[in-house]
């Protein structure tokens, strides 16, 4: 869809010509609630974090420093926006990358005096499925959360020189990359601790580092970590305030927010998104249990929401675009429409299940 309609807006302009105005107009309001919740939820995290080392600091004042810093990476250009984005990417990629190959060695009995676990804590302490086929569901729903901000890569189509060879790059290594970095670290977490293991509780990658004596383990992760928050909220000011210059071009959002510089930036629909991160973080600190709670609540079930309407919005426009112009796309989705039918039925099961999960059910009403 990117490739052959390329847009700031993404999925909530495909929604809008795919389905409906009513449904461009409640994905992209209900996207940009998620992310502008995600930068609130960041910048709580690094401050959390910051504090690790320099504990007399209040938590409140590094929150907004670190959600203003990035601001202002998002308001100099798209570039510098890109440059600080992948130089903390690459930081991730690293780390994950040698933290895989030490895993592997610890796995594989290269390590000498640590004894191989082998797939012993896979296959044993209950079996395969020690808790039953429900926890697996459990698991889903909670991580399916995670996996939001892989479709920013289609949201920046709109801005990329190349679009149609951007986009099948940018698709394709996301998905090696999900299947390597995340999956693969997973994989070398739950083969080397057992799933009952009391060390799952703290960090399970800090648990890795000490199994291996490797020194200030603990401080490492805490950095990383932190790269990884910069990170997402970095993503997330970005992402919210083209989500919101986009609703402003089909007249869902206040005309004010279409105002661009002179490099293209839309500084309104920034610093919009920043000011209700501010309102957001000052949530957490006058109501954390109960206006802020519901408001990240609230913001859970967005992504099945999101990848839902995606699915509905490419089984529509694909079919319309073939027979309005054969032959002319250049990017297809495999194995049409069944693999689309399936992530439906899919989202649609995960959705359903969270009605009896007590831990999501508040995030499904």
């Amino acid at each position: 869809m990117s490739t052959a309609n390329p847009s700031s807006g993404s999925f909530s302009t495909y929604a809008r010509e795919a389905i409906g105005p009513w449904a461009g107009y409640t994905i992209g309001w209900l996207y940009w609630f998620f992310w502008v919740i995600a930068i609130a939820v960041e910048a709580i995290a690094g401050a959390t974090i910051i504090q690790y080392w320099f504990p007399s600091l209040p938590s409140w004042s590094v929150s907004l420093i670190l959600t203003f810093l990035l601001t202002l990476t998002n308001i100099y250009s798209v570039k510098s926006f890109g440059e600080f984005e992948y130089w903390l990417s690459m930081i991730k990629v690293v780390s994950i990358v040698l933290f895989l190959i030490l895993g592997g060695a610890i796995i594989f009995g290269f390590i000498p005096g640590i004894e191989s676990p082998g797939t012993s804590n896979l296959l044993h302490r209950g079996g395969f499925l020690p808790s039953g086929i429900s926890s697996v569901f459990i698991g889903v729903a909670l991580v399916m959360f995670s996996f939001m901000g892989s479709e920013i890569v289609a949201t920046a189509a709109g801005e990329t020189s190349h679009p149609e060879k951007a986009m099948r790059v940018a698709t394709n290594t996301v998905i090696y990359r999900i299947l390597t970095f995340y999956l693969g670290s997973i994989l070398i977490i739950v083969t080397i601790l057992p799933w009952d293991s009391s060390s799952l509780m703290k960090s399970p990658f800090v648990s890795v580092l000490e199994l291996l004596n490797i020194p200030a383990a603990a401080q490492i992760m805490n950095f990383l970590l932190l790269t990884a928050v910069l990170s997402c909220l970095n993503s997330g000011i970005y992402t919210s305030s083209r989500m919101l210059f986009s609703m402003a071009k089909n007249g869902d959002a206040p005309e004010m927010f279409l105002k661009v510089n002179k490099k293209g930036i839309p500084m309104n629909a920034i610093l919009g998104c920043t000011v209700i991160a501010y309102i957001s973080i000052g949530f957490n600190y006058f109501s954390p249990d109960k206006v802020f709670l519901f408001l990240v609540n609230a913001s859970g079930g967005v992504a099945l929401l999101v990848y839902l309407v995606i699915a509905f919005s490419q089984l529509r426009m694909r079919r319309k675009y073939e027979k309005e112009n054969p032959g002319a796309l250049k990017i297809r989705m495999w194995l049409f429409p069944y693999l689309t039918y399936a992530t439906i039925i899919t989202i649609t099961s995960i959705f359903i299940s969270m009605t009896f999960i007590d831990s999501l059910r508040l995030q499904f009403f």
